[in-house]
């Protein structure tokens, strides 16, 4: 990451997100919230919260409805999409389904079909803003702090995690609500680093200019006139006993001699090689798979990192109004990624503490529009991956059904009557529950955990 991007993401992600002003601030009593200390400890719960930004369809992971769905759409599927298969799960087969029919029946992975929200259909809300913000703060009230933020503090309250902590929240999205603040602010210990797919160190001090590197040295380190600034060893350390010297405030003292220590460590952390994965190896070229590889490697390399989130870029959002056949090779590069992320973790036996979360702001509706894609729905699929410590997989969850609302192009897909479903919050809860705390509808206005 470049230092100008790393400086504008922490103007970003360290003042507008986390004090957040516009907002009126929610009142969470943290003081009746329950923690575990020794559920906490027993789980060594690490999570990675991947957001499917633009709310993707759901029908990667559920083809079930499909002979309802195409004798009723506006456009046929079959003829559109040139052919599709349901594996025996009933996942889309050229969608990354095969991916995640492996993952299921390895049993790693559980694929709940049914989060859906009654609140929101009630409200005929399917609307990106409020959905995203909701989602990512756990809570129908928008003025509450987001996720990892009351992680955060639940966490410091309950002493587990402190100043000493190395990057215990980490971003690789940049600005979202995750982070939003409700009633009390963010000691900066608790602030997210942002760090990019290429784990470029935004705490390093290069010791030579960058023209006067060789031509072998600058394409092996990938320094360029950007990024080489050219600081010699004498004037580093230097410009560190200034900070020392004339900086009263004891948090920025303690940054500037935590610097190099972060330097190295993210040095470290960035040299770090991917075992062998064999067929199960990220796809090659694929910017998002590499973020997801830097992912795995921080948050395996570094027990204090709690939660990173990050979105999909680098494959695209998932608004899929038109053009939806560009959905299959999207979830199949998501999916196939997911599946290393898998084995990258078995082969480092971190499967049991480490998790991944994948979710959206909402799904699609299931009807082919006239411009071959589809229009916001409500129901959405919610994945779990590893987490063995804390998870018991159970495979796929939840049947749904054909619904049509009004007009010919208003299909969706609902849960059936009978069948296991849950509000989006209660994704919330269950993170927060694994990280320790006994009673998480304090946070989600009443919202219990998904069953797992």
């Amino acid at each position: 990451m470049q230092r100008r991007s790393f400086i504008k993401l922490s103007v970003a992600a360290f003042t507008s997100l986390f004090i957040a002003p516009s907002l009126a601030r929610a009142r969470t009593d943290f003081s009746k919230i329950e923690f575990d200390k020794d559920l906490y400890a027993s789980n060594s719960a690490q999570v990675i919260m991947l957001f499917l930004y633009g709310g993707a369809s759901q029908l990667a992971g559920n083809l079930t409805n499909i002979d309802a769905i195409e004798a009723k759409s506006q456009n046929s599927y079959y003829d559109y999409f040139r052919g599709l298969h349901v594996t025996s799960n009933g996942f889309w087969q050229e969608a990354g389904g095969s991916h995640l029919e492996d993952m299921v029946n390895n049993g790693d992975a559980t694929v709940f079909r049914t989060c859906y929200s009654k609140v929101r259909e009630a409200d005929n809300n399917k609307s990106h803003g409020p959905c995203t913000s909701q989602n990512q703060k756990g809570s129908f009230d928008e003025t509450s702090a987001g996720i990892v933020s009351n992680v955060a503090n639940i966490l410091s309250d309950a002493s587990v995690i402190g100043k000493d902590s190395v990057m215990p929240f980490v971003t690789m999205e940049g600005d979202s609500q995750f982070y939003a603040v409700g009633n009390r602010t963010i000691p900066s210990y608790l602030k997210a680093v942002g760090l990019d797919k290429d784990l470029d160190n935004p705490y390093k001090r290069y010791d030579r200019y960058w023209y006067e590197y060789t031509d072998e040295e600058r394409t092996h380190k990938g320094y360029n006139d950007n990024n080489a600034t050219g600081f010699d060893p004498a004037l580093s350390g230097i410009m560190d006993q200034i900070a020392q010297k004339h900086n009263k405030n004891a948090k920025i003292k303690d940054a500037f001699g935590k610097r190099a220590g972060l330097s190295a460590f993210i040095e470290e952390i960035a040299s770090d090689t991917v075992p062998d994965l064999g067929d199960d190896a990220y796809p090659v070229g694929s910017g998002f798979a590499k973020k997801m590889q830097s992912a795995v490697k921080v948050i395996t390399n570094n027990a204090d990192t709690k939660i990173i989130t990050m979105g999909t870029a680098g494959l695209g959002g998932w608004d899929d109004h038109d053009d939806a056949r560009n959905y299959v090779a999207r979830s199949e590069e998501l999916f196939k990624t997911l599946k290393a992320a898998v084995a990258h973790l078995k082969a480092l036996d971190k499967e049991n503490e480490v998790s991944i979360m994948v979710f959206a702001e909402f799904g699609r509706n299931v009807n082919l529009n006239s411009a071959f894609g589809w229009d916001h729905g409500n129901l959405q699929n919610f994945i779990l991956l590893g987490g063995k410590n804390y998870f018991s997989h159970r495979g796929v969850v939840g049947e749904t059904v054909l619904d049509k609302v009004g007009a010919a192009n208003r299909l969706y897909l609902k849960p059936k009557k009978g069948s296991y479903q849950f509000e989006p919050m209660s994704i919330a809860a269950t993170l927060y529950s694994v990280f320790g705390v006994k009673n998480p509808e304090i946070l989600t206005g009443g919202y219990g955990t998904v069953e797992i």
